[in-house]
């Protein structure tokens, strides 16, 4: 049964360094909500505080309204999935299953059925009997994601769970761990620096910096309305414009090419293809704009840049959608 979760002013201190600063975070019953930030800003280490793995230096953690701050792990009926699988090398995929289930007490036809039922979840059932390492990394992935669920936890957390993957495989498995999220529906929290995975995954996503979180928002909301230039700067590629006092966000995909002598004056430094679109390197050549000389991203359709014969080296005329701008700080005075 699916439960709310709600960290209160949680503080971690390791020596003399703080690796969480009064951090606040509330999560829905039912919610799939990722930890996104850079290394070092305490997202794993608030998800083992959650888990119990770990104690705070101050703060508390709240589950379905009840303070388990000083509990166990086990008494928070939490499964969690660690990057490193932590399958066992010597049992099959189905003991490593049954394994979550000894401290139920169930008998071993009980934990046999819960453990096939599982491995037909995640995909797995012909694996039943293999050892770990007779499988891919996707598929031991598979596993320890099967093992977690199979206690019918209330929480799922996620420590990086995709990160030693391959690209296709790591693509595969964000939409399957979304559809088991869905069909199980438990509080799910997911750690990643990986800012596509939190956007395609998660109901919403928290922006952690520095042991806080500093912004919590769909992902919708959070790419189009960055708090601050750090976010913009983190979720995303963006280029920062200065216009009338303020330090606005315009994304890649937000320009759009002008008929000569319209809009500014830009030189193509450089051109990547990106299948549907190219990615451009402008300089902007404009002296009236605030953002002269300055290197802008630029998205453009493939389809458009082929047809007007798009070129390194070529003079751009661009202009800004401007209902697509974000402020997201004001310029200080001088």
């Amino acid at each position: 049964m699916a439960k709310s979760l709600h960290v209160q002013s949680l503080t971690k201190k390791f020596g003399k360094e703080t690796a969480l600063d009064s951090a606040e975070l509330e999560v829905r019953k039912g919610e799939f909500v990722s930890l996104l930030g850079p290394s070092g800003c305490g997202k794993s280490t608030l998800l083992r505080i959650i888990a119990g793995l770990d104690d705070p230096s101050g703060g508390r953690v709240l589950m379905a309204d009840m303070d388990v701050t000083a509990n166990s792990p086990a008494s928070r009926n939490i499964g969690m999935v660690f990057q490193s699988y932590a399958l066992f090398p010597n049992m099959s995929v189905s003991k490593n299953i049954q394994f979550a289930l000894k401290p139920q007490k169930l008998s071993l036809k009980t934990r046999k059925d819960k453990a096939d039922r599982i491995l037909d979840i995640v995909g797995l059932t012909e694996f039943a009997n293999r050892m770990p390492q007779q499988l891919s990394g996707g598929q031991q992935q598979r596993v320890a994601l099967a093992r977690a669920l199979v206690i019918e936890p209330d929480f799922l957390l996620l420590d990086e769970p995709l990160s030693a993957l391959d690209a296709n495989v790591r693509h595969q498995l964000q939409f399957e761990i979304r559809r088991i999220h869905e069909e199980f529906g438990m509080t799910t929290i997911m750690v990643t620096h990986d800012q596509d995975e939190a956007l395609t995954m998660s109901d919403r996503v928290a922006v952690m910096k520095k042991g806080r979180i500093i912004q919590m928002d769909t992902p919708q909301r959070i790419y189009r309305h960055p708090a601050d230039a750090f976010i913009a700067s983190f979720i995303g590629t963006s280029n920062q414009v200065k216009s009338n006092g303020e330090v606005k966000v315009v994304r890649p995909e937000h320009f759009r090419v002008t008929d000569v002598g319209e809009g500014m004056e830009t030189k193509v430094q450089s051109m990547h293809f990106k299948g549907a679109f190219y990615r451009l390197t402008v300089t902007v050549l404009d002296r009236t704009s605030p953002s002269f000389n300055h290197l802008w991203t630029v998205d453009l359709p493939a389809l458009l840049v082929e047809e007007k014969r798009i070129h390194q080296g070529m003079s751009l005329y661009l202009s800004i959608q401007e209902t697509k701008t974000m402020p997201v700080m004001k310029v200080a005075a001088r």
